[in-house]
């Protein structure tokens, strides 16, 4: 009778798990349109300190009604804007896909490269040997998110890239992109890599000149200056003016420092985002993109570059920085509105996540009692350059320090039969003797060096052998590189400051919620492929985060 009463158990037990894998449906089921947001130099703990300021339709609708990964991660140096749009795209590092910085120098040639320099393509929309034209992916190893969505609907999904800066709209469209346009002098333009001719509608977006009215109407605060939490005076000595020797204090008269420094001013405040978005939708109206006849899914890419223009003028702790994301939320609830109209609530999915974070000004935090400083990089080549001559007989052993990497000169080396091992032991000696440097490591011993494990990796992953330098500096925390008159601010270190990113996900496919272990700036592009379910671009080595699917 037992026997008999526990068959009956598993009987039902055994229905019940079928009717219940039943229900779990395979389907090819994709967002309309996907939408990445890339907001440049935008901190994680910006979504939380202006949170109180922020509307209900912009920051907090996406944490709200999205899936934020709270600690997510950069895994490389140098952390620098081109890198980071080719890793959040190709889910890969530099190790990988090739961008080494925004600039590298290229081992076998020795000559410094732009990350995506063309000489090979000409600007459109601009005089044709215009080198601000002259752009493409070719440098770029890997495959992207959006190149995988083209392989995977036989090229029928449009993929256009939209940034204020060149790279941040070339690397994300990728290599099959439809269209990747960019800022020059205050209009919109492209390369011959794409096209020969601008559209229609992007040459009469251009005539309407939103960069002048913009220019024309100045900078004021969206509230009264003294409500913005930012403890500084309007009026501090930590920011860099348009023109040197000029106050830069609200309200912001831009038409004359236009004049100065030209129309690309615009960039260096809020409406630049204002303009990308405006361009944005204009491109969704002409382009029917998230409508494809197809029934495939399309892919608009953005880079919104205010934020980084802004934070290096005046540092982060401006009310200025402040007044440029309260305007950036009203954009972005205006965007989204005009997504839920034109898509629909449900049918696309958007991410928003950033190529890099900020540090507080160096000066700053030691006006403040607290530990930073300058690195003098030019003083410290020149000297140890100096050293290596008295002692190997020839000059300029080192060509260059970038990225925080000692560029070795391996074909004067190889030439003269100089002891390579030797000239390493000697510079990575004389820089670990330096007042704000952490650790120094040869590139080739990486993993055999007294380094902590994560600063250890993030070095590996960013270390391209054709394109990166032979030794890494390590300085200490909120100690920059000398450059300039010390105003403003920069990035491109291993710190949290620099490679502590939000990133939120929301709309079709999208469980609302969060979490805090750790993620990482490359499983982003696996993410969104599966979520489209296509292949995961080619170079990808970052995981689904499996929490926030639907």
């Amino acid at each position: 009778m037992k026997f008999l009463f526990s068959k009956f158990l598993l009987f039902l037990f055994v229905l019940g798990f079928s009717h219940s894998f039943s229900q779990i449906k395979n389907t090819n089921e994709r967002p309309k349109l996907v939408v990445g947001i890339v907001v440049d130099q935008m901190r994680w703990d910006y979504l939380y300190k202006y949170y109180d300021r922020y509307g209900e339709g912009g920051f907090k609708r996406m944490l709200s009604e999205g899936f934020t990964a709270e600690n997510t991660l950069i895994p490389y140096v140098p952390t620098y804007t081109a890198i980071g749009h080719a890793t959040v795209y190709s889910g890969s590092v530099p190790a990988i896909h090739g961008i080494a910085g925004n600039d590298f120098y290229v081992r076998e040639t020795q000559n410094r490269m732009y990350c995506v320099q063309d000489e090979e393509v000409n600007g459109v929309g601009l005089n044709p040997e215009h080198k601000a034209g002259k752009m493409s992916p070719r440098n770029l190893l890997t495959t992207t998110i959006t190149d995988e969505l083209k392989l995977a609907t036989d090229f029928k999904s449009k993929v256009i890239g939209i940034s204020l800066k060149d790279r941040g709209a070339v690397l994300p469209a990728g290599h099959f992109g439809d269209a990747s346009y960019w800022m020059v002098d205050g209009n919109w333009v492209t390369s011959s890599f794409y096209m020969n001719e601008l559209p229609t509608y992007i040459k009469a977006f251009n005539q309407k000149d939103f960069t002048q009215k913009y220019i024309d109407g100045g900078w004021q605060p969206l509230y009264d200056l003294d409500s913005y939490m930012n403890h500084l005076k309007d009026d501090n000595p930590y920011e860099e003016p348009y023109v040197k020797n000029q106050k830069v204090t609200f309200p912001i008269e831009l038409k004359t420092a236009a004049q100065e420094v030209g129309r690309d001013i615009i960039k260096t405040t809020p409406f630049g985002n204002t303009l990308s978005l405006m361009l944005a939708k204009e491109i969704m109206e002409k382009e029917n993109l998230g409508l494809n006849p197809a029934n495939v899914p399309d892919f608009l890419a953005i880079s919104l570059s205010s934020t980084d223009y802004v934070g290096h003028q005046f540092a982060i702790n401006s009310a200025k920085i402040e007044d440029t994301y309260l305007r950036l939320d009203q954009d972005l609830e205006d965007f989204f509105k005009f997504l839920d109209q034109k898509i629909g609530h449900k049918n696309y999915t958007v991410f928003l996540t950033a190529d890099h974070g900020a540090a507080s000004n160096p000066q700053f935090i030691m006006d403040e009692g607290g530990n930073a400083g300058y690195f003098p990089r030019n003083d410290m080549m020149n000297q140890v350059n100096d050293l290596l001559e008295k002692e190997f007989g020839h000059p300029k052993i080192i060509y260059a320090i970038s990225n925080n990497q000692v560029f070795l000169n391996n074909k004067l080396m190889a030439e003269k039969q100089l002891n390579r091992e030797k000239i390493k032991t000697l510079v990575i000696d004389f820089f670990k003797a330096q007042k704000g440097i952490s650790f120094v490591a040869d590139m080739e011993k990486v993993s055999m060096s007294s380094i902590p494990d994560r600063i250890k990796q993030m070095i590996i992953n960013g270390y391209n052998y054709k394109r990166s330098g032979d030794i890494q500096l390590i300085m200490e925390p909120q100690w920059f590189n000398a450059y300039g008159s010390g105003t403003g601010t920069t990035h491109g270190a291993w710190n949290p400051y620099d490679s502590h990113i939000p990133l939120v996900f929301m709309g079709w496919g999208v469980r609302p919620g969060k979490t805090n272990r750790t993620t990482y700036m490359t499983d982003i592009a696996p993410t969104v492929s599966a979520m489209l379910h296509i292949q995961p671009p080619n170079g990808n080595i970052g995981d689904v985060i499996i929490e926030l699917t639907d």
